[in-house]
């Protein structure tokens, strides 16, 4: 790829789940996973419209013996009181493993519960980096979106009511042991969805591979990420039946998860986080929103990286790293255009006089801030806010 590395010699260490399962229908594999590890009852966390394709797996566990607690409470990104009226509703029940089936929010939801059910730390407790000392219940998770690479990712994010604010979570502990990638579970995803949650994978691959601490065993994966994703976006998009499409974003979306605990993102997930938190906008249409204002905005400091990402999202190379990083840009504004989701901040209904507090809030997220390949204040922030507005 020819770029100069950041950090080849820093000090990294990455966890990846015990066993990744990829394949059609391999959900059906996941009855052998329960019942050889001898366990008898587990914790299936989803939504409710995917329960008519779980029923002939969770009617295979009970076949077997196994007892099936099933919750679809979940509905929207979850706050910390979310989480503690689930975790409570479960108090008293001996679970050998929670089993998260959905997407990003079922998924950290899932990670944190069999976290937690048998531990004495609070939720406030683990909030930050490395504070959640450990995990007993063996922990399954099955993404329905190829999107946040939760599945594989060390991080939960929840919004705390008291400040409004989206808080990390992030552990080797959230780690899954075993993940199932089954295509055929995002194939009834709707074309915005789809859009939105594999641009936000395709984002993870993005920020981690212009990340400030980007290394070389990482990169590997953010640019094949970044290559599968924007192959495969618009196919998956515009037909959803597409299985070929499905099952390469979805391999997509698991290499930016994987980018998430080493090197992890940077400017556009800390500048998306308040279109969350106070428009309740979805993340992945969040991070799609501002991704190519803040690659205008970071390419000057890195145009020899941005260029390898325009070449990774199919580009050709121009007479100088600048023009070709600008290719990249052009073909992020291409791809949001053809997925048909909104492509400015006014088209998804954020209002301008919000700006000044957005960009106040997406200052507190220094844990991703400072990451970015070009430093942003608050001057900054409100200059790439009203950019994409």
């Amino acid at each position: 790829m020819g770029v100069t590395e950041h950090n080849a010699y820093r000090d990294i260490t990455i966890r990846f789940p015990g066993q990744i399962i990829i394949g059609k229908d391999a959900l059906l594999k996941l009855t052998d996973e329960v019942t050889l590890s001898g366990f008898t009852t587990v914790i299936i966390v989803t939504i409710e419209p995917l329960l008519p394709k779980l029923q002939p797996v969770i009617q295979q566990l009970q076949a077997q013996g196994v007892t099936v607690k099933v919750d679809t409470s979940i509905v929207q990104e979850p706050s910390f009181a979310d989480f503690n009226t689930l975790l409570q509703s479960f108090d008293g029940l001996k679970a050998d493993a929670v089993i998260g089936i959905g997407g990003g929010s079922v998924l950290d939801i899932a990670k944190l519960i069999a976290a937690q059910m048998d531990n004495t730390q609070t939720l406030n407790d683990i909030v930050g980096n490395g504070l959640l000392k450990q995990r007993r219940i063996k922990l399954i998770c099955i993404p329905t979106t190829a999107g946040t690479g939760s599945e594989v990712s060390p991080n939960a994010i929840l919004v705390d009511e008291a400040d409004n604010q989206k808080k990390g979570i992030i552990s080797p502990y959230l780690v899954p042991d075993v993940v199932i990638i089954d295509p055929a579970l995002t194939v009834s995803l709707p074309p915005a969805i789809t859009a939105a949650t594999g641009l936000d994978a395709l984002t993870h691959c993005l920020e981690a591979y212009t990340n400030l601490f980007a290394h070389p065993f990482i990169d590997m994966y953010a640019y094949e990420g970044m290559r599968l994703i924007s192959q495969n976006l618009v196919g998956a998009v515009t037909n959803g039946n597409n299985e070929d499409a499905r099952t390469q974003l979805a391999i997509g979306s698991m290499l930016g998860g994987f980018c998430l605990g080493p090197v992890n993102t940077a400017g556009v997930h800390a500048l998306s986080y308040p279109l969350g938190s106070m428009f309740h906008l979805a993340h992945g249409l969040s991070n799609a929103l501002l991704l190519p204002y803040v690659m205008e905005y970071n390419m000057p400091a890195s145009p020899a990286r941005h260029a390898a990402v325009a070449r990774a999202l199919g580009c050709n190379s121009g007479a100088t790293d600048e023009e070709t990083a600008m290719a990249g840009i052009n073909k992020i504004k291409e791809l949001i255009k053809q997925c048909g989701i909104p492509a400015t901040l006014s088209a998804a209904g954020i209002t301008k006089n919000a700006i000044p507090e957005m960009a106040a809030d997406a200052m507190k997220i220094t844990r991703l801030l400072k990451n970015n390949p070009r430093p942003i204040n608050l001057e900054d922030a409100i200059a790439i806010y009203e950019a994409a507005y």
